[in-house]
């Protein structure tokens, strides 16, 4: 029964899509929970959905529109954060909500190709093409060379920015290359996950492996492990049950969450236990007398 969906190559090319964007969103997920910027992910996502709509309507590619529009928003987002009276969360709510204000306009003056963002909304295994499958794995190529080369100075800006600019470290390139990275992230999973999800899709993994271990290095194969994982098995079930395949690989995720949640809160919980009953016992010897 599980062999059967692989006859088909629209199924071959989703699962493949949907492991790498699992992992993708994982991996970049880790410096975005340790920021405490998961509210980025889900305003960029919207931005995106801005120039998908206009780069549609002026008949341009879409990796092209939707990718220079998510760069352009990412820079922007970045540089208005560091200005003294604008928050980073006051940047993400001007930029994000003006982006897909423009795409809601944009539909709504031209009904006509309406459903044709549903797969940007909600993601649809069906849409997948061999161009799409190429973007995902270039960008996922490029985040893990990224990385690989960038991992003290990110390491660094994520714990301690003011500190690292004393150190030498090129602050402001780094953030702004790690939001080009996002947005690329983002412009990759549209087609598997759609708009409204990725951001569940890029928080959850690394919320997961943050309950699971305190080392970072650690966190990060982890993170991109279960975001593979979730994203394989999410694709699997969408295939059976026929439902959306993103709304699908984020249920899954949400329930290795619940898991993970509860193996830890009664790890703490045993942990506990066992250290006031080390302590009473303690007690209880050092109350003791020498006879007894």
């Amino acid at each position: 029964m599980l062999l059967e969906p692989l006859r088909y190559d629209f199924f071959v090319r989703g699962l493949i899509a949907a492991t790498l964007v699992g992992g993708l969103c994982g991996l970049v997920g880790v410096y975005i929970v340790l920021r405490r910027m998961s509210y980025i992910g889900h305003g960029l996502s919207h931005a995106v959905f801005g120039g998908a709509v206009t780069s549609y309507v002026m008949h341009l590619n879409f990796y092209v529109g939707a990718g220079l529009w998510g760069f352009v928003s990412a820079l922007l987002i970045h540089a208005l954060s560091r200005r003294r009276g604008i928050g980073a969360d006051a940047a993400i709510g001007i930029i994000t909500t003006a982006s897909f204000a423009v795409g809601v306009a944009l539909i709504s003056r031209y009904r006509r190709f309406t459903r044709n963002f549903e797969a940007s909304l909600f993601g649809n295994i069906l849409g997948v093409t061999d161009q799409d499958l190429a973007v995902v794995v270039a960008v996922s190529t490029g985040a893990v060379v990224l990385i690989f080369f960038l991992y003290k100075s990110l390491l660094f800006t994520t714990f301690d920015p003011e500190v690292a600019s004393v150190y030498g470290v090129p602050s402001g390139r780094v953030e702004a290359l790690f939001a080009l990275l996002l947005a690329a992230t983002i412009i990759a999973s549209m087609q598997v996950l759609g708009v409204t999800l990725i951001a569940a899709a890029i928080v959850i993994p690394a919320i997961v492996a943050r309950l699971l271990t305190d080392s970072f290095s650690t966190m990060l194969w982890l993170s991109t492990l279960v975001g593979s994982l979730c994203g394989l098995v999410g694709i699997y079930l969408s295939y059976f049950l026929d439902i959306s395949s993103g709304a699908t690989i984020v249920l899954v995720s949400a329930g290795v969450f619940a898991v993970a949640l509860g193996v830890t809160t009664f790890r703490g919980q045993s942990g506990g236990r066992a250290a006031r009953r080390t302590i009473a016992a303690g007690r209880t010897r050092t109350t003791a007398g020498p006879f007894d």
